[in-house]
């Protein structure tokens, strides 16, 4: 007998997109809770430059693998893989339906299509060599050796460019793709908009966290330990806003870089799932809600 699949929708896309709403939206209607994919929401204190969704949104709908890490330490995509396995099984057996959201595609991948990630430990030798390169050199190495992984990575992020690197040159081979396969039965929803809209949206969400304690969290999460390296290598909101309280730029520099950046970041999470056959793209709330219907009743 083949072996039933255990049923598994995800709701990927774009920061800015809304995905965080839609997935509670589906979790309210299909007895679901939802599983949180991004590689910065799982550490605690991180919540207004990460968009982490609020105590009331939590109390809609119940969410996984936020605030389980100290930002002092590293949190790996083979430490989530892990984990959201185990949430899943024990989701299902409790008669719920698993969601994951969240906008780091190689996380949700990795979980969706079973990755067999490789068990490259952390090499320092290797790592302290790197870390004396600028992030322009890593990012051409990176694109010599596995132009794929380069084309989506944060170019501007030494900690993902580092550990790109340090798999590639330790597995000689590249960073795991997708395959197209899933050990789960799937919905991969997408969530779409018009360009000019979804710009237009970072930058009012992006004044309203500037106006709402974004830079004084950042402030608060340095008074309490973690390094300016630190909450750099973190990338784009935090690496601005460190480099802002170490009065290295002006706070209108500070905005206009990270507006640039929070753009690009979005093209190259759209790149990463424009290559995925299983997504259905969604431009609407009922919609996503008539597939999930759909795939429910299967």
């Amino acid at each position: 007998m083949q072996k039933i699949k255990m049923p598994l929708i995800v709701v990927a896309g774009p920061t800015a997109s809304g995905k965080s709403d839609l997935a509670i939206r589906l979790a309210r209607a299909f007895n679901g809770e939802i599983i949180s994919a991004d590689s910065r929401q799982v550490y605690r204190g991180m919540d207004i430059g990460t968009g982490k969704v609020s105590r009331r949104e939590r109390r809609l709908a119940r969410h996984w693998l936020l605030d389980i890490a100290s930002p002092k330490r590293q949190y790996s995509v083979a430490q989530f893989q892990r984990r959201v396995r185990t949430v899943i099984r024990d989701l299902s057996r409790r008669g719920k339906v698993p969601i994951i959201c969240g906008g780091t595609g190689f996380w949700i991948d990795a979980v969706v299509y079973d990755f067999k990630l490789p068990a490259v430990k952390p090499n320092p030798r290797l790592r302290a060599r790197l870390s004396r390169l600028t992030t322009g050199k890593l990012f051409t190495m990176l694109a010599k050796l596995d132009p794929d992984r380069a084309s989506t990575i944060d170019r501007n992020n030494p900690v993902r460019l580092i550990r790109a690197l340090e798999i590639v040159l330790a597995s000689h081979q590249p960073v795991p793709r997708f395959v197209p396969s899933s050990p789960y039965r799937l919905l991969y929803l997408g969530v779409s908009r018009p360009w000019p809209t979804l710009k237009n949206r970072i930058e009012h969400r992006l004044d309203a966290r500037l106006k709402t304690g974004m830079i004084a969290e950042i402030r608060r999460l340095h008074a309490t330990g973690v390094s300016w390296k630190r909450l750099e290598a973190f990338g784009l909101e935090y690496r601005w806003i460190a480099r802002f309280l170490q009065h290295r730029i002006e706070r209108s520099e500070m905005r206009r870089a990270l507006l640039r950046d929070i753009t690009r970041y979005a093209k190259r999470q759209y790149t990463w799932w424009r290559k995925n056959p299983d997504i259905v793209w969604v431009t609407s709330a009922p919609q996503a809600r008539r597939l999930a219907r759909e795939f429910l009743s299967q």
